[in-house]
């Protein structure tokens, strides 16, 4: 790479005899110019560098079994159509267990219009029918955001090439390969668990209707899986980034490196701001899944309560499986990306004020305000498209609002009861 092309690169803050003394003085700088002329529209070193899709490859086998995530992996990149064979099998797959969901669909909804006779009955039937409609989302949550999710998962690669360009170490992800095989069996172990309970505790749920609900769960808590190892993965590139950037910085502060460093957080803070654009349909609707279904359980179990006491009998233990079940989800969802977004500028902050100022030359004084400045100005915030960020704020925030929700239902259910009472004197 020539010293104007660096001197573009950087805009107007880096001199070009700057550039030149520190080429000439550095080995460093010499190698990151060398890495440099590495082409990130070269598939094959694309995929050299690509370790995060490696490690997480096996998840998107299970979503493309599924058949709610059918992209397909070329070399070097992800790819989508919706004329390929993965897509061909979704159609299937979806046709299939779209009549298995209406007919257990219909005679829930049987159950529920004429033969639920006793509150709890009307309950348990609203709740079977709210586990039914995330099958219904699936071509708008899931085909519909393909495109979006391809772009964020090849831009991994791009990434984890500029890592390797700028500190010379492939990104690595320790665990995460163990770590997806044991998640991923725990969750079509704790879908199978959680249908056979609630199949044992409620009435009216037969072993054959589980079978129009097994992939729907499993679906739920793969995408529970899939945030979580998503977030993890940007915890483990922010973690080795402020690592090596005060490793580096702690022996050398030159301009040069300081603008490379920056250009590469920018990069980091893109990369979480593409995976809430690339997933902002399907857990927007996830929360407000789990919101309805977290509100109706738990009214459910406070009327038993109020009505026949506290007798931890197997339809009051039904309900707050199903609360608890959905409960934790939420929480997971919401608190690992509290944990990504946090760690990503913390660091790198701590370590850009730590810097002596009238130790450094005034390039790298005036790089260290613009890095500050591109931190401040780019927080690396979890956004589902601007609707919300998804953090700790927004778990206390849904609780909020459901406890408003069950308060009002509350409140016509006690009014029901002394209408009741009254009657009978």
């Amino acid at each position: 790479m020539e010293i104007a092309d660096l001197a573009n690169l950087y805009g107007k803050e880096l001199h070009i005899k700057d550039i030149s003394k520190w080429l000439r003085s550095s080995a460093r700088a010499q190698e990151i110019a060398k890495r440099s002329e590495l082409d990130a529209k070269n598939v094959n070193i694309l995929e050299e560098h690509d370790q995060f899709y490696r490690d997480h490859k096996l998840l998107l086998t299970l979503f493309r079994g599924l058949a709610v995530m059918p992209v397909q992996r070329a070399t070097g990149k992800i790819t989508f159509s919706w004329r390929s064979n993965v897509m061909i099998y979704a159609y299937f797959f979806y046709v299939f267990t779209t009549i298995l969901v209406i007919m257990v669909g219909y005679e829930r909804i049987d159950i529920l219009l004429n033969k639920s006779k006793k509150f709890d009955e009307y309950i348990y039937s609203i709740i079977f029918i709210v586990f039914l409609v995330p099958h219904f989302w699936i071509p708008f949550v899931g085909w519909g955001v393909a495109v979006e999710v391809c772009d964020y998962k090849n831009s991994w690669g791009t990434f984890q090439l500029s890592y390797y360009k700028v500190t010379g170490k492939n990104l690595q992800f320790p665990r995460l390969s163990i770590l997806i095989v044991i998640i991923s069996s725990g969750c079509l172990i704790l879908a199978v668990t959680f249908l056979l309970t609630l199949s044992a505790l409620l009435e009216g749920f037969t072993l054959y209707h589980t079978s129009a609900y097994f992939h729907i769960i499993t679906m739920i808590n793969m995408n529970c899986a899939l945030w979580y190892i998503n977030c993890r993965a940007i915890g483990n590139a922010s973690e080795a980034y402020a690592d090596s950037f005060a490793q580096d910085i702690d022996e050398r502060c030159p301009a040069y490196l300081l603008a490379h460093y920056r250009v590469l957080w920018l990069s980091l803070s893109e990369l979480v701001q593409k995976l809430g654009n690339a997933y902002a349909r399907t857990y927007s609707t996830y929360c407000l899944f789990m919101m309805a279904n977290i509100t109706v359980s738990t009214y459910g179990f406070t009327s038993e309560i109020m009505e026949h006491g506290l007798k931890f009998s197997f339809k009051e233990i039904g309900l707050l499986v199903d609360t608890t079940y959905c409960l934790s989800l939420l929480y997971i969802f919401c608190n690992c990306s509290h944990q990504a977004s946090l760690g990503i500028s913390y660091k790198v902050q701590t370590t850009l004020l730590n810097i002596k100022l009238n130790t450094v030359d005034k390039a790298s004084a005036k790089e260290i305000d613009l890095f500050l400045v591109a931190i401040q100005m780019n927080p690396p915030k979890v956004s589902l498209k601007g609707y919300t960020v998804v953090n700790r704020e927004l778990l206390t925030a849904s609780l909020s609002t459901i406890a408003i929700y069950l308060v009002v239902l509350l409140q016509f259910k006690i009014s029901l009861i002394n209408m009741g009472t009254t009657i009978g004197l």
